[in-house]
């Protein structure tokens, strides 16, 4: 009764915010509620959000400061010689655009902190998206996969939850996944190209007459959508995230008149509803910005890289690493208290939704646990495994990695069930090793999950309706975890 509960739930979630039915908060907090009424225990629901408010809190804590910490350092232009560095590679090519996310996700993966991830590459590629009118769903599923293959790094998570599970050396399981892994990473790169190739053939190619190179990719930066013409507008500080900042206004950019080469319409089964041709007046980072503290670069640079190292070595709790990291921010760049409250109130919006989303995520993942619905499943799902696949167990857990870490949180997936399906393995003779290096084929399809907190800052930031994300990413998530199986099988890792 509990499992079908729990699936049943699960599919309720996501056909209703898939099909715009409800909103994800509302849907995470009121179907759950629901189903725990079905399951008889109604009477224990305040016990169970508590438990799972309480578990997700500091992710919560940490999401909030991180925020404001990244949101900042964009208004203070940290990330600006990023922005400018990817924009000569791109070059208003839709293709190398999409192929540039997947990159930049790549490269800030190694940080192994997946909201850090998604807030830098979203704030630098942002712009570029809405100015060219590519669809923004493409952004944050390339970005959301090639951060999923990267999530196996053995300070990112899984891997280490799975050495301690199984007590095991991490660096045992990681490093003969490599190559597999970087299997994953192309077909991700080529998925890119695919999708920007598309991306091209559905908007075209932005074409700047009469400009140099540097000038035209500096233009791309503050020029607002207007169709297919660019028009200047009156900076007020906007961040990539779309918040406004008070402050004085900087003189308005020069008309910019351009064209789109090749490619039709800006209709497409993939467009985003946002996309720059339906939303004039959008702003990117102004080069000219106010908040710009271009004397304090090395500064914020030194802090940032501080920062990181501090995460990667677990100085302190990450909550704490970035409230203080926040904190000093926000005194150093900006002294005075209105100001202060300024860049706060200007990235408050983005605050609100991701803690939001969090918060009502506890309620979905407090009553999946209290129930006992996860567990059920979990069992459910190892128990239909036939007897024949036993010497399979590799190849059976790398499979069942897929559903169970995008239904479950990493947690209870690898010191739940990772343990069951590792005694299964021993008692036919497949090495723990081997199950546990099966066991994160699944991650590229786990990190666009609905109880990954980080995944509501990717489509907060961006601006894109999780349904909308869901049913775009899963696909490509979930083919990007078969070919990492493929290959490590192929290769004898697994």
């Amino acid at each position: 009764m509990l499992t079908f509960l729990g699936f049943a739930m699960i599919a309720a979630f996501l056909v209703l915010i898939m099909m715009k039915k409800m909103s994800p908060i509302a849907a995470l907090v009121l179907i759950p509620a629901l189903f725990c009424v079905f399951a008889g225990k109604g009477a224990h629901l305040g016990d169970y959000v508590i438990d799972g408010v309480g578990k997700l809190a500091p992710t919560a804590a940490m999401l909030m400061f991180a925020i404001v910490y990244f949101g900042v350092m964009i208004d203070v232009g940290l990330f600006d010689p990023i922005v400018r560095g990817i924009l000569r590679f791109c070059k208003a090519d839709p293709v190398r655009v999409v192929v540039g996310t997947a990159a930049l996700a790549a490269i800030v993966s190694l940080d192994g902190d997946g909201s850090t991830t998604f807030m830098i590459t979203v704030s630098a590629m942002y712009p570029l998206y809405k100015r060219l009118g590519l669809s923004l769903v493409v952004m944050t599923g390339v970005a959301a996969t090639a951060n999923g293959v990267m999530n196996t790094l053995p300070w990112g998570g899984p891997t280490a939850r799975a050495a301690t599970a199984l007590k095991l050396d991490a660096s045992d399981i990681f490093v003969p996944m490599i190559p597999a892994l970087a299997v994953g990473l192309l077909f991700v790169f080529g998925l890119a190209y695919v999708l920007g190739l598309k991306e091209r053939r559905r908007v075209g190619t932005l074409v700047m007459p009469g400009e140099d190179a540097e000038p035209a990719e500096e233009r791309l930066l503050v020029a607002t959508a207007t169709g297919s013409t660019a028009t200047g507008s009156t900076a007020t500080g906007s961040t990539a995230t779309g918040s406004t900042a008070t402050g004085s206004a900087a003189p308005a950019e020069p008309s910019v008149p351009t064209s789109r080469t090749g490619g039709g319409s800006d209709s497409g089964t993939e467009s985003d509803p946002d996309s720059a041709a339906h939303e004039d007046g959008f702003q990117g980072l102004d080069p000219r910005r106010p908040t710009l503290r271009p004397r304090l670069y090395w500064f914020n640079a030194g802090l940032t890289i501080a920062l990181l190292t501090a995460m990667i070595t677990e100085l302190l709790p990450i909550p704490v690493l970035f409230l203080l990291a926040a904190a000093l921010a926000l005194t150093v760049n900006f002294p005075h208290m209105p100001d202060q409250k300024a860049r706060i109130a200007a990235h408050a919006d983005n605050v609100l939704n991701v803690a939001g989303m969090v918060f009502a995520a506890a309620v979905f993942t407090g009553v999946l646990s209290g129930t006992g619905m996860v567990k059920h499943m979990a069992d459910w799902l190892v128990g239909v495994v036939p007897e024949g696949m036993g010497p399979h167990m590799a190849l059976v857990t790398g499979l069942l990695s897929l559903p169970l870490t995008y239904f479950m949180s990493n947690d209870g997936f690898y010191f739940g069930v990772l343990p069951v399906l590792a005694e299964a393995g021993a008692a036919h003779g497949v090495s723990p090793l081997e199950i546990a290096r099966a066991s994160l084929v699944g991650q590229a399809l786990h990190m666009s999950s609905p109880l990954v907190p980080a995944v509501y800052v990717l489509v907060g930031m961006a601006k894109v309706e999780f349904g909308d994300h869901t049913r775009f990413t899963v696909k490509w998530a979930a083919l990007t975890s078969l070919v990492v199986l493929g290959a490590g099988m192929l290769f004898g890792i697994i």
